[in-house]
């Protein structure tokens, strides 16, 4: 019998070991992917953490969980399946639930859900090829990277329209590829979009191949209309079509908004007594690195206080 089980080892998860440990409470952390991280292993250059300017997205995840393991975190390399509440609990007794994976089942008084969220893909070719090396998912992330230079946003929604208005703060010049003849983002959005000199849309069109050398240099865009083809200059692509929190697991088990965000405050707590959420999949304005670990910092104090409040 755990006191926490964390579900998941981004930066929110490591965050959330790293506070658990120093709080000397009896945990694990179970991780689906080969490597801990998260997203941020994909990501070339963060350039927004404070203290550490230019940090290589891997190398910073290898030191989030070097710094877990150094206060003896434990892992466990597993897919969880499933989450069951097998006793309730009562007012002086924590709940207990039961932690299904693929490589056994465990038991604990309280879980943080960091399973993050994963943006949609395009699905085309040069997409992964070159991610990191140009194609990007996050503008506030990374748009300070192309100053100057000449983007694309890929989309036609809030995210997408925010995203162009965002990068032509400082790019040269930025494209809005939108597969309709209309945007989806709300009308004062769009009027501000429509007011910018260095913005261009490009519509009803989508994009079939990223290309590039060692990084993105064009774009082969086709006009779903006419299929005319046309290869467009850039030094960087922002896709902008989604982002799905990685929630199906436990969707039924805590209150989700209706794209699946978990619905917590910033104390991290969810509708199920001794659950709590950290990171991409918590509803909440700002999805950034230092948001989640803030996130990991703020569940566990909430869980300390639960495990306090029921042993009285």
């Amino acid at each position: 019998m755990y006191d926490l089980i964390i579900v998941g080892s981004g930066p929110a998860g490591l965050s959330a070991a790293v506070y658990a440990k120093r709080a000397g409470l009896n945990m694990i952390i179970i991780e689906m992917n080969p490597v801990s991280g998260g997203q941020i292993i994909n990501t070339y250059e963060v350039d927004n953490y404070l203290g550490i300017p230019g940090a290589n997205g891997f190398d910073m995840a290898m030191k989030f969980r070097e710094h877990a393991d150094k206060l003896g975190a434990e892992f466990i390399s597993a897919t969880v399946t499933g989450i069951e509440c097998i006793d309730k609990g009562s007012d002086t007794q924590a709940p207990v639930y039961k932690v299904v994976t693929d490589d056994g089942e465990f038991e604990t008084h309280t879980i943080i859900l960091a399973t993050g969220a994963h943006h949609a893909k395009l699905g085309i070719k040069g997409e992964e090829e070159y991610l990191g090396k140009g194609v990007s998912y996050c503008a506030t992330c990374d748009g300070a990277f192309y100053r100057g230079k000449v983007t694309a946003v890929n989309g036609g929604g809030d995210v997408a329209v925010e995203d162009a208005i965002f990068l032509a703060r400082f790019c040269s010049k930025v494209y809005l590829i939108h597969r309709r003849d209309e945007l989806r983002a709300t009308k004062i959005l769009q009027d501000e979009l429509f007011g910018l000199d260095n913005v261009e849309v490009i519509w009803d069109s989508v994009i079939k191949e990223i290309k590039g050398e060692d990084k993105v240099t064009e774009l082969v865009v086709e006009n779903v209309k006419n299929k005319e083809t046309n290869n467009v200059k850039v030094d960087g692509i922002f896709v902008a079509i989604g982002i799905h929190p990685t929630t199906d697991n436990y969707s039924e088990l805590v209150e989700c908004d209706e794209k699946g965000y978990v619905i917590a405050n910033e104390d991290c707590a969810t509708s199920a007594p001794g659950i709590f959420v950290a990171g991409d999949s918590r509803k909440k304005r700002l999805r950034q690195i230092v948001t989640a670990v803030a996130d990991g910092a703020n569940a566990v104090t909430s869980v300390q206080d639960f495990l306090v409040g029921k042993a009285k």
